[in-house]
């Protein structure tokens, strides 16, 4: 290649570059600065419908939608400053969309069913529910996902569409939820003695609800002792406090009326090493 053809390539390169360069620098400021601003607005947008009273599954719904739509703007703008046609972006956009809806069918299925979420309100932003066997406190709803968090403090989310196609236990439209524990007895105790001394324990604890009653029965008879099953009823923001409340107040109760329980003896017990 003689040294015009690379004088020529060299000069053809430069042209190019005085123009792209600078378009493409504006695309990244704009971008930065858009996304920055997005943030902005998006925060305003949810101080106002949280100040319009929709609601927090409606207002955290309708922002988090009109975040994406803020930033699809911002980068269709940011491309027509490199040179793309808006029209024909738009429509590539569109083809891609109705290929891409088809491939992720998943995806459209999970936004239909937040907009059932939405407006049939199964449950609210602050409930305890339970949804294919997980079991949290409701935290977010957003467009494609629910965010759980469970009572040992999990992060659980789950995509809408499991949860339409799921039975819905909404554990705080009647204000309680029954805890499901369990304790030993000796073959040889009376049982009688035993419910009387757990229920006592129950009522020693002033977070276990009086209304609904406690149940307490037999569960099963393992190969040293009967399981009791104790079911108490509790508000679900205390889950994790009354189950230890609870298991304390039977042991000490236990303690107090010379129940024992079966657990093996015997054990010779070591140093541990470094």
């Amino acid at each position: 290649m003689d040294s015009v053809k690379i004088e020529e390539y060299i000069s053809k390169f430069t042209d190019w570059a005085v123009v792209f360069v600078p378009k493409l620098l504006m695309a990244v400021l704009i971008v930065i600065v858009g996304l920055f601003l997005v943030k902005r607005i998006s925060k305003v947008i949810a101080m106002t419908f949280k100040k319009a009273n929709l609601g927090i599954e409606v207002a955290g719904f309708l922002t988090s939608l009109l975040d994406i739509l803020l930033k699809a703007i911002v980068f269709i703008f940011a491309a027509s400053i490199i040179g793309f046609e808006v029209s024909t972006l738009l429509g590539v956009f569109a083809a891609a969309g109705f290929a891409v809806g088809l491939a992720l069918q998943g995806f459209l299925g999970n936004f239909a069913s937040g907009l059932t979420i939405l407006f049939f309100k199964p449950y609210r932003v602050g409930d305890w529910v339970k949804v294919s066997d997980h079991f949290g406190k409701v935290n977010d709803i957003q467009i494609f996902n629910t965010t759980l968090e469970t009572p040992n403090d999990k992060t659980l989310i789950i995509p809408n569409g499991q949860v339409t196609d799921n039975i819905i236990t909404n554990f705080s439209t009647k204000g309680n939820i029954r805890l499901e524990l369990a304790v030993t007895m000796p073959y040889e105790e009376s049982f009688p003695k035993v419910k009387k001394v757990i229920q006592g324990a129950l009522d020693s604890c002033s977070i276990i609800l009086s209304e609904p009653g406690a149940q307490i029965g037999i569960e099963a008879y393992d190969s040293h002792s009967i399981v009791v099953a104790v079911r108490p009823y509790i508000h679900p923001d205390e889950y994790w406090n009354a189950t230890f409340e609870v298991y304390s107040a039977i042991k000490k109760a236990f303690s107090e009326n010379d129940i024992k329980a079966a657990y093996s003896e015997g054990v010779e017990l070591g140093k541990i090493g470094v």
